[in-house]
């Protein structure tokens, strides 16, 4: 017979042991085991496939604002081009309107002219420092210069993507906007699916540090879809609930036990206070001695 804990898990449900838990082997005095007086078998344990409870949910979508250079100069030439055509539309002030084309070709202008030529000279720089070392005849240090600002491009104050994205933001609170519109100017990110919850299953790995163990875990792009990770513990008695995490990774700091003993780590996502989803597979470290 072991203990009944607060945490103890019911292996004939994977949850937490409740007050008016079903099963047999519950007393008093602690758990029956195999072997003691009075025990019942438990029934085969099959996986089951947590779905997540049924509610409405907006579609996802991505962050319209791409990730490379490349892709930014080609986002903000559309949006720079198109944004006046739907000024009345929208509506936004001339004086909106203006300040947004501005600050887009700044920001082209920055990222697409001024930073590649930068770098290029930097790269002379070097060449000229090692040439001044180890080189032949007289030095000669690059001296930059800018690249020509193309007509009608002012550089303003700093910050002018963040205005860009402020003002993204007081176009889709207009009453003039519309998908379609978000869609032409490019703020509309593009549509997220939804996970497949019959296969989706977190990826845990654990690894020692000192007197702690770090278990690393994370949402495998599903963030949106997903409220929380719960990890349970088997430290030789059964498993156990470790923690309820929002935030990938978790430390356990369980105090190391004084002989050699094999720790394991499962996990499972969780929707609306609902397990979703399969458990993860199982990952051990050896701790202690």
């Amino acid at each position: 017979m072991k203990p009944l804990l607060w945490d103890s898990v019911d292996p004939a449900t994977g949850q937490a042991y409740t007050w008016d838990s079903a099963n047999p082997n519950i007393t008093w005095d602690g758990i029956l085991e195999p072997g003691d007086p009075g025990y019942t078998p438990y029934p085969p344990v099959t996986t089951p496939v947590n779905q997540p409870p049924t509610k409405t949910k907006k579609m996802k979508r991505q962050a319209y604002y791409p990730t490379s250079a490349a892709e930014q100069l080609v986002w903000l030439e559309n949006f720079r081009n198109k944004l006046p055509g739907y000024q009345a539309a929208i509506p936004l002030t001339t004086a909106q309107s203006d300040a947004g084309v501005a600050d887009a070709r700044s920001v082209m202008y920055v990222i697409g002219s001024w930073l590649p030529a930068a770098r290029a000279w930097n790269k002379s720089c070097t060449d000229a420092a090692a040439q001044a070392q180890s080189g032949v005849g007289a030095i000669a240090l690059p001296v930059f210069t800018a690249p020509t600002l193309p007509t009608g491009v002012v550089l303003g104050n700093n910050g002018a993507l963040d205005r860009l994205f402020a003002l993204i933001q007081t176009i889709k609170d207009s009453s003039g906007y519309t998908d379609a519109i978000g869609i032409d100017l490019g703020i509309v990110g593009s549509a997220q699916a939804a996970p497949d919850f019959s296969i989706l299953q977190p990826v845990i790995t654990v690894t020692i540090n000192g007197t702690t163990v770090d278990i690393g875990w994370g949402w495998q792009g599903y963030s949106a879809f997903l409220d929380q990770c719960e990890i349970q513990v088997d430290r030789g008695s059964g498993w156990t609930l470790l923690t309820i995490d929002t935030t990938p990774g978790y430390t356990d700091t369980a105090a190391h036990p004084a002989t050699l003993t094999k720790w394991k780590y499962r996990a499972i996502y969780r929707v609306s206070d609902h397990q979703v989803g399969l458990w993860s597979n199982e990952v051990s470290v050896t701790v202690g001695g």
